[in-house]
């Protein structure tokens, strides 16, 4: 059975083209990507502690293979991040074995109160998992009419997923899923995300599993919505990380005139006001 780090690395090799690196490409390749005796070879480790990494058989590698790994995939700065944190939950994975506690879903105070200093803008607080647990009159109107507030405890990562209403109110509905996707393995700890991950697995079916596995770095751009009003509206994000939460508190701010005007004329119609979702 494999493991996120190994998942991960593995998932990182098939996608380099051995050209990129100045290797060559001749000869037959059972896989694409990068041979593991390639990756070895440039990281200074053996095939077979490679491979055991790979198939979850090793999970405490030292942080000098982690590094030299890094480099020999030539990782960014967000994946040599990832790539750290994986090393670490796939160590203790092996060591902990207790009961996960239920997320965490009250928001303090003070953090909504800053929620209350936002309105009627569009805002909201939420963690990892996709949980809703917090948010403005303004999020109110701009997702009235798409079915993400119906449920008593909204989940964004469950709507993407399987509420088929997700693929036409993003715009860039790939780039939403691969974000939730990702967003999963950061939640308040890895064992509070298996309740959700078990659930759409069977639910949203292999898409959802080829997401979460290939360890996608998503980039985080404007969100693009079609609103059921007829609206086109282009969103930036500002997310300010509650860490000792394990929540966020995210803005989303138009990005241009027109989506300002539509988000205007949508705040006239009366949909509520600040709600905290217990």
């Amino acid at each position: 059975m494999g493991t996120p780090l190994g998942d991960f690395i593995r998932a990182k090799r098939d996608s380099i083209q051995p050209e990129t690196l100045g290797l060559p490409t001749h000869g037959r390749r059972r896989s694409p990507g990068l041979r593991r005796s390639d990756l070895a070879a440039r990281a200074g480790i053996s095939v077979e502690y490679l491979t055991r990494m790979e198939q979850g058989r090793d999970r405490n590698p030292s942080t000098a293979v982690m590094n030299a790994l890094a480099d020999a995939l030539s990782l960014d700065p967000a994946e040599r991040n990832h790539l750290r944190y994986l090393a670490k939950i796939t160590g203790s994975e092996c060591c902990t074995r207790t009961r996960p506690a239920p997320p965490r879903r009250d928001v303090r105070p003070p953090v909504l109160e800053t929620l209350r200093l936002l309105e009627p803008g569009i805002a909201i607080v939420t963690n990892r998992l996709g949980d809703v647990l917090a948010h403005t009159s303004g999020f109110a109107s701009v997702t009235n009419g798409t079915g993400l507030l119906d449920s008593e405890v909204p989940n964004l990562t469950r709507y993407v997923f399987t509420d088929p209403r997700a693929r036409t109110l993003f715009a860039d509905w790939d780039d939403v899923a691969d974000e939730h996707a990702f967003d999963l393995w950061l939640g308040p700890s890895v064992e509070n995300s298996e309740w959700l991950t078990t659930e759409l697995a069977s639910t949203a079916g292999p898409d959802f599993t080829r997401r979460l596995n290939r360890h996608l770095i998503p980039q985080r751009g404007s969100l693009r919505l079609n609103h059921p009003s007829g609206c086109e509206l282009q969103l930036s994000r500002e997310t300010l990380e509650l860490s000792s939460d394990a929540q966020q508190l995210v803005v989303f701010l138009p990005a241009d005139e027109g989506t300002a005007q539509a988000v205007a004329q949508l705040r006239r119609q009366p949909y509520g006001q600040l709600r905290a979702i217990s």
